[in-house]
């Protein structure tokens, strides 16, 4: 997602056109429906006129009827398929499409005449270098990602040793074998052709993944087991499956299209939509298609020019960025959730978002409090940060189970976490914590990493800078636009207070501990500056500890800005000092420069100022696009409230401009309250 446009019309969308139909499917499938009228037609059951489309879902069992009444009536025949980024899991599971091919020449399997994609691939100039940069960052998305079509496959899945022929299997009747010039037989002369070219050489044959859920078999199975052949039948990457493979052979599968993208030349034994430009080795030939284009080529015709790609957030049509971010979001919650968790020190007003954050993939949380029960259950336990044990630590250690930290994210709501306003973002941190420098946390680890990049890469951590700088957001998005009195054109220096017992200031803090103490710093390091003292919403709200005295203030500071919005403030500012405050961090990505007492996770990288102390192990020096993506992207997991989906930053950004779906839940004060009350009875548990 990097500056979103809406997708440019065809002239079918410009203008509704009636779509008739014959098919269930097209009534009973909404997520089919409402792509269709986003693309501009008015679906309707009846007799077609000649000025109408009939559609048909590609070469179905179905399609005869729609095929006949085109027929009969001189209507248009359009076919509609899946585009090739699906969804987590194929449509029988219930996961509907994220992107539609809506085809008024063919289908895009169908080798016996043009498709749409045949003819844009044969005619389109395919030379825009944006077009082509947009390809090429979109199959890195897909790789680093791991997304196929459809991505809910476990990367950490060790595929064969590496130096085995890959052979693709298919699922018995698909219609992209029927109409892509093969059949049971090729399958067979495949297998054949791939031992003979590697004589000698081991064969992994990958089952299709319905094969894999026994919903359709394929043409291979246990009796094509020998001592050179190995079925491959779970759910690993095909990205790290290609990685192994020192040649691909497939009929028509999309996994032979996936291959061309990570950098094989597959042998192609039917005629899918790939063969015939120069990218494969194709045994028969498709004399039609003539022309030679790159990998990137490839990408822009297949998979941002010809497809109708669908954002379940917005609710609109959209382009392949959307859907790879989409598709990340999902997919990084599958993985991690998918095996459930057993989670511990939460509490019971936090545990419902917990649910919904972390218990979306079937598995529904187990809450616990005793540290040795927690381990048993044999599944990953997650901690709220501040409550992990020495007890809890050894306990998942002896029975082998993974411990992982839960905290709020950087982008958290439109409210305070003391008022109980659930948080759009949680980061969920396997080696530490980032407000914790006394051990290496997971963030550190995507900061160094993100410094390596290029910057093509990180374009979308740009883009989402300029967005959060432009709204003017921040952690809490709370107060009213300050007006400073004047300045005598001194410096302006932001002061931002903090929770004096909050885990950053105990594990981060340097010499300096306390909002009084940073406040004399401050003004000790810039005696003549104009200097503003920003209390933070929770001590000004009388929810934490914190306050400074007044005596203090009218001292030290020019200007108190109560009840103001921190992001607007920092506009007016030209240094923030701070001791950890996650305010330096939104600092930095306002051009701000920022002075650091102690030790916050966007210290000792090159791009502050550092009297504190910093770790040794901090050695990377990333961009400030680095940090940005690692801090912002790579790290946090989003949850929109309106969808109560997993999304992506984007979607987490648009709904804290516009407070859809982030009001409070009634009652979660006083469940809060109560559970406080309890936990301070200790009468009650003797």
């Amino acid at each position: 997602m990097t500056g979103r446009t809406a997708p440019e019309k065809t002239p079918a969308e410009a203008t509704p056109r009636r779509g008739f139909h014959f098919n269930a499917g097209f009534l009973t499938n909404t997520r089919v429906r409402r792509i269709l009228t986003l693309a501009g037609y008015d679906l309707k059951i009846g007799k077609p006129g000649s000025d109408d489309d009939v559609l048909v879902w590609g070469h179905s069992p179905y399609a005869p009827r729609g095929e006949k009444a085109a027929a009969t009536t001189g209507a248009h025949l359009v076919r509609v398929e899946d585009a090739f980024l699906r969804s987590l899991h194929p449509g029988r599971s219930g996961d509907p499409p994220l992107g539609l091919t809506i085809d008024r020449r063919g289908a895009w399997f169908d080798s016996r005449q043009p498709s749409d994609l045949e003819h844009l691939l044969a005619t389109h100039a395919l030379d825009d270098t944006a077009l082509l940069d947009r390809a090429r960052e979109a199959v890195r998305r897909m790789q680093d990602a791991h997304l196929t079509k459809y991505s809910a496959v476990d990367p950490d899945i060790e595929p064969p040793a590496p130096g085995y022929v890959l052979v693709i299997d298919q699922t018995e009747g698909d219609a992209s074998i029927r109409f892509g010039g093969a059949n049971a037989d090729t399958f067979r002369e495949m297998l054949y052709w791939a031992q003979e070219d590697h004589l000698g050489s081991r064969i992994v044959i990958k089952t299709h993944p319905e094969s894999q859920s026994g919903h359709r078999p394929g043409y291979f199975g246990p009796e094509d087991v020998s001592e050179t052949i190995t079925l491959e039948d779970r759910p690993l990457s095909p990205w790290r499956l290609m990685e192994g493979a020192m040649a691909v052979y497939t009929v028509s599968s999309q996994l032979g299209f996936e291959a061309i993208l990570a950098g094989h030349k597959p042998v192609v034994f039917g005629q899918p939509f790939y063969a015939g430009w120069g990218l494969s080795d194709d045994r028969q030939p498709i004399p039609r298609r003539q022309r030679k284009l790159t990998r990137a080529q490839l990408v822009a015709g297949a998979m941002i020019l010809y497809p109708h790609w669908y954002d379940p957030y917005r609710d609109e049509l959209c382009e392949l960025e959307d859907v790879l971010a989409t598709l990340e979001a999902e997919t990084r919650a599958w993985r991690a959730d998918r095996r459930g968790y057993v989670a511990v020190g939460m509490r019971a007003w936090k545990r419902r978002h917990l649910q919904a954050f972390y218990g979306s993939q079937g598995q529904r949380l187990r809450f616990s409090e005793a540290p040795e029960a927690a381990a048993q259950p044999g599944k990953p336990v997650m901690v709220w940060a501040g409550r992990e044990t020495e007890a809890l630590r050894h306990a998942c250690l002896s029975a082998a189970v993974p411990l992982s930290r839960v905290e709020d994210g950087f982008l958290r709501s439109r409210g305070l976490g003391a008022d109980l306003v659930p948080p759009l973002s949680l980061v969920r941190d396997d080696l530490g914590i980032y407000y914790d420098p006394t051990r290496e946390s997971r963030l550190e680890r995507l900061i160094a990493d993100a410094a390596g990049w290029p910057e093509a890469r990180l374009a979308r951590a740009e883009a989402l800078i300029a967005r959060l700088t432009a709204l003017g957001l921040s952690k809490y998005n709370l107060g009213e636009v300050p007006a400073l009195p004047d300045t005598g054109g001194r410096e302006v220096v932001l002061v931002p207070s903090q929770v004096e017992d909050d885990a950053s200031i105990r594990l981060g803090a340097g010499d300096v501990k306390t909002n009084l103490a940073l406040l004399e710093a401050a003004r000790s390091r810039h005696p003549n500056a104009f200097l503003v003292y920003k209390p933070h919403p929770d001590v000004e709200a009388g929810l934490r500890d914190g306050a400074v005295p007044e005596e203090a203030l009218s001292r030290l500071a020019d200007h108190v800005a109560r009840g103001t919005d921190p992001a607007a403030l920092l506009s007016q500012a030209d240094r923030l000092v701070t001791i950890t405050s996650l305010m330096g961090f939104e600092a930095l990505l306002r051009g701000v420069s920022v002075t650091v007492l102690g030790t916050p996770f966007y210290a000792g990288w090159g791009l502050t100022e550092d009297l504190g102390p910093v770790p040794a192990r901090r050695q990377a020096h990333p961009s400030l696009a680095a940090l940005a993506h690692a801090t912002l992207i790579a790290y946090p997991r989003y949850l929109d409230p309106v969808t109560g989906r997993p999304c992506p930053v984007e979607v987490a950004v648009e709904r804290l401009a516009s407070g859809e779906g982030l009001a409070g839940r009634p009652g979660l004060r006083a469940l809060a309250k109560l559970q406080g009350w309890f936990a301070g009875q200790s009468w009650l548990w003797r």
